[in-house]
C-alpha cells in the first residue's frame, strides 16, 4: 500500500508522454456541419443548466478524428460558484465498463483465453453457480436451482451470465460495493463475494446488466498479473494519452473533480449528494478497490480519446491496442433475440448496440455503439457518419437523464447536413 503512489507515478510517467497532446480541431463547416445550427447544442446545455437540471455540463463533438465543437456550461461548485472548465474531472462509472472490456480483449488477442472457456477456470470460486428460483422479497426467502451450464466469458462481457446489480433477496453475506467504495475492498474480495449471489437466471438465457465487468476486471487481473489499476495506466490509458483517468486522483488534482448533486424529481432543486462513498471515493478512503464495472473519473477529453480508438478499429494516434477484427466481432450482437431493456437494442461485448428498431438511438443508423453512466454521463460513435459525441454531467439520481443526453444527440445531428 505505501509503494503504490510512486509505482503507479512512474508508470504514468512512462507510458503517456507526447502521446497526450492536444487532439486536431477543425471547423464545423469543413466537416459537414451548419455552424449555426451546431450553436443548438450550446443554447441547449446553457439552457439545461439555467431550469436547474444540471449544475454544469461538458459536451464534445468529433467527426473524422477531429474536434468541431466543445463547450463548458455551469459551474463545478454551485455552492462557491466555481465556474466549470475544460479540464474538470467526473465520475463516469459505467463507462469504465468499455475500457475494461478493451483491456481483457488485448489479452485475449495474446491467446490467454477464450470466449467460451468457463470462468471457474480462472475463477474457481464461480464453480457450482446457483440460479434464483423462487423468493419472497419482504420474508427474505428464496430457493434455488444449479445453474445448467458454467458462465462463459462471452457472457461475462455481454451481460447475459445471469450476474446482475439488483438480485430479488440480497442476504448479508451477498452485499458488495455496487459502485465505489471507501472501504478496505479488493476487486478480488468482491469478486469472491459475487459469486456467493445467485443469479438472476441461467447463464446465457436473457440479458441482465450488472456486477458482471467487475469480475471480468479480477479476470484480467488473474490473467496478466498486475492489479487492474496498473494495467489500465500502463496499457491503456497511458498508451492513449488518457492523462486524467483514475480510479483514485492524486493529490495535485483533487481540485479538479467536480461536485456530484442529486435531484429527486424534476421539480426539486439541485443538492449536494449524501452518499459520501459516491461523492469522495475518488478522493477519500482506503483506495483499494478498483471497481472494473464504475470505479473510474477522468476528463471528457481522455473518454473522446478511447471513443476514437473504437471509432478507428483498434487504433489511436500511432497506438494500436485490438486489431480490426476484434473490435468488429465486440460492435456484433451477443445476446441472441434478447434486447437491451427497453430501448429495443442489442449488446456486444462491452457496448450497447443500435438496431433498426432502436427507442434510444433516434437519428442514429444501425452500427452505432453507446453507454453511459450513473451520474449521468454519455457517450456516442456512430461509424458511418464517423462521428463521436460525448456529454458530462454528475447528478445522481436525475430523473432528466435521458432527456440531458439524448437532446444533446438530437440537437449534433441536426446539425449535420452531409
Amino acid at each position: 500500500m505505501i509503494l503504490r503512489f510512486p509505482l503507479l507515478a512512474l508508470l504514468l510517467l512512462l507510458c503517456t508522454g507526447v502521446r497526450a497532446q492536444n487532439m486536431p480541431t477543425a471547423s464545423p463547416e469543413s466537416m459537414g456541419f451548419d455552424a449555426e445550427r451546431l450553436e443548438g447544442v450550446n443554447t441547449l446545455m446553457q439552457g439545461f443548466v439555467d431550469q436547474g437540471i444540471i449544475p454544469n455540463a461538458q459536451t464534445i463533438v468529433l467527426r473524422r478524428g477531429k474536434v468541431v465543437h466543445r463547450g463548458t456550461f455551469g459551474y463545478a461548485d454551485l455552492e462557491k460558484k466555481t465556474p466549470a472548465r475544460p479540464n474538470d474531472i467526473y465520475r463516469i462509472a459505467s463507462q469504465t465498463k468499455a475500457m475494461v472490456t478493451v483491456a481483457l480483449m488485448m489479452e485475449y488477442e495474446q491467446g490467454k483465453f477464450l470466449l467460451e472457456d468457463p470462468l471457474e477456470k480462472y475463477l474457481p470460486a464461480f464453480a457450482k453457480m446457483r440460479v434464483f428460483k423462487t423468493h419472497n422479497a419482504k420474508r427474505k426467502k428464496f430457493t434455488t436451482e444449479p445453474a445448467r451450464s458454467s458462465i462463459t466469458i462471452r457472457q461475462l462481457l455481454s451481460h447475459t451470465s445471469g450476474i446482475s446489480y439488483g438480485i430479488p433477496v440480497e442476504t448479508e453475506e451477498m452485499k458488495v460495493p455496487y459502485f465505489a467504495s471507501l472501504e478496505d475492498d479488493t476487486l478480488e474480495d468482491v469478486a469472491n463475494r459475487i459469486a456467493k449471489r445467485p443469479l438472476l437466471h441461467q447463464p446465457g438465457e436473457g440479458f441482465s446488466y450488472g456486477l458482471g465487468i467487475d469480475v471480468a476486471g479480477r479476470l484480467l487481473e488473474v490473467i496478466s498479473g498486475q492489479t487492474l489499476e496498473e494495467y489500465m495506466l500502463q496499457k491503456v490509458w497511458g498508451p492513449l494519452g488518457m492523462t486524467d483517468s483514475h480510479f483514485y486522483l492524486p493529490a495535485a488534482k483533487h481540485d479538479r473533480l467536480v461536485k456530484l448533486y442529486s435531484k429527486y424529481t424534476a421539480e426539486a432543486p439541485l443538492t449536494l449528494h449524501e452518499n459520501e462513498t459516491y461523492r469522495d471515493f475518488a478522493i477519500k478512503g482506503a483506495q483499494t478497490y478498483f471497481s472494473a464495472g464504475a470505479g473510474s473519473v477522468g476528463t471528457i477529453d481522455d473518454y473522446a480519446r478511447f471513443c476514437q480508438l473504437m471509432l478507428n478499429r483498434g487504433t489511436y494516434n500511432g497506438v494500436r491496442l485490438l486489431a480490426p477484427k476484434t473490435v468488429d466481432m465486440m460492435l456484433k450482437n451477443q445476446i441472441g433475440d434478447a434486447e437491451v431493456w427497453d430501448r429495443k437494442d442489442k449488446f456486444g461485448l462491452g457496448f450497447q448496440l443500435i438496431t433498426a428498431g432502436t427507442h434510444y438511438g433516434d437519428q442514429a443508423r444501425p452500427g452505432a455503439f453507446t453507454w453511459g453512466g450513473l451520474y449521468c454521463s454519455e457517450y456516442f460513435v456512430d461509424p458511418e457518419e464517423e462521428l463521436v459525441m460525448l456529454v458530462y454531467t454528475n447528478v445522481h439520481p436525475i430523473p432528466q437523464y435521458g432527456e440531458v443526453v439524448r437532446k444533446f444527440r438530437v440537437a449534433v445531428y441536426a446539425a449535420l447536413m452531409e
